[in-house]
Formats: structure tokens, sequence, C-alpha cells
């Protein structure tokens, strides 16, 4: 019988010198153990998401010196009607006393007027109703102002609207330099007729039937104006 090898020796040894309970596991490396010790190392760990909080909120909206490309479009500057003819009876200026509109008509003499169907009507409101024809116009002025203090027309001072087909489908009323209540009674003379109605000082309502005339037309979109001159009772 032949003396066993020194290196057989030494594999006996090592196998003997190992626990039981580890011969049959697959050994790990040496770091992912260390680092489980460590209790560093844990896999599919959920991060937890901190939002990041924005502090430097910018000083301005300016993005930056502007393009120098020819294709750049200037939204400022854009404009959708510029192509659109504006109608005869746009207005271009508000007077004291009056007004001058695009086609060159002048309604002077203190008068107001009535844009109805791409024609201009000069209007006398406060000359409308029983008894008011008779009054000065300083006195017939003020009384288109009840004692609430809203506007208040009688009905006749409508009777261009009930005649005119197809009516349109908005007024827009200029009250002069100031703003005032429409009384519920003269909102529900327009009313009845199936015609809208918008309120605005004259200034205002006269840009107001420019734009929405240019845009849908003079058949929809029709306005009674009062000269800035009146203001009503002071």
């Amino acid at each position: 019988m032949h003396t066993p090898s020194p290196q057989l020796l030494r594999a006996l040894r090592a196998t003997l010198s190992t626990p039981t309970i580890l011969r049959n596991t697959p050994r790990l490396p040496t770091t992912i153990l260390s680092s489980r010790r460590n209790n560093s190392y844990i896999p599919n760990r959920p991060t937890r998401m901190i939002p990041r909080a924005h502090s430097h909120k910018p000083a301005s909206r300016d993005r930056g010196p502007k393009s120098s490309e020819d294709t750049q479009t200037d939204f400022n500057a854009l404009d959708v009607l510029a192509n659109v003819p504006a109608p005869t009876t746009a207005i271009d200026a508000c007077l004291d006393s009056g007004f001058h509109l695009n086609s060159g008509v002048k309604i002077t003499g203190g008068d107001g007027m009535m844009l109805v169907g791409g024609e201009a009507f000069a209007w006398r409101p406060w000359k409308a109703g029983e008894g008011n024809e008779t009054k000065d116009d300083v006195s017939a002025k003020a009384g288109m102002l009840n004692a609430k203090g809203q506007f208040e027309l009688s009905e006749e001072a409508w009777g261009l609207l009930s005649v005119v087909w197809p009516r349109p489908d908005m007024l827009i009323i200029g009250l002069g330099a100031s703003m005032y209540p429409l009384s519920p009674e003269t909102k529900r003379q327009i009313n009845s007729l199936g015609i809208r109605v918008e309120i605005q000082d004259t200034r205002n309502a006269a840009a107001q039937f420019n734009l929405l005339a240019t845009e849908r037309g003079v058949t929809e979109i029709a306005a009674a104006m009062i000269p800035i001159g009146w203001k009503g009772r002071s």
C-alpha cells in the first residue's frame, strides 16, 4: 500500500475543516457578503424621491435675445383681420356733438346715430315718447335717466329695429362719456325683438362695433350711439 501524497492530505484536511452547513451551499463573492454584514447593500430597495425645490424663479419672461431668423413670426403684430375691409359704417371718430364714419359721413349737431344693416341713421332718442318732442334738448336728454339712474327710453326709440329684416343678432349701445345701467324695461323691449344687447361708454362701444362688424358683418351687429358730450344728470 502506497503512502498518500502530500497534495491529497492537504485536500482532506481542508475538507474536514469546512463547516457542514456551508459544504453544499454556493459561495457568494466576498465583497457582497461583507457588504451585507455592514447593511450598506440592500438589493431592490425603493429609493425615496425628494422633489426639487424651485427656489430660483425667473425674474422675467424674456427667453433670451431676439432671433435673427427670417422665418420667425412676430405674434404681437399678427392681425387676422388685416386683409378684411372695414365696413363703411365703421366709426372713425367720436365727438362731443356727433360722429365721423369711415364712409365720410358726418353726424353733427348733437344727434346720436343708429347703425343698422350697413346704413347710418341720425337718432334722437330723447325726443321719442309722448310729450318729449315739446321739451328742450337739455331737459329731454336728462330724462333719458330714470329716478334710479338707469338709462331708459320709450319703446318708440327702438322703432327702426322692429321694421328692419333680417334683424341683427346684437345691439351695442354707447351711453355717452360714462357708463350707466340699462333699465330692465328697456332691456326687455330690445330682447323682445330677438336682439341681444351690450352697453358701454360711447368710445368703447364704437371700438367694439368696429371689431365685431368687421368680423361678423353689419347685418349681425347694430349700434345705437349717444355723443360723448352727453353726461347724464350731474
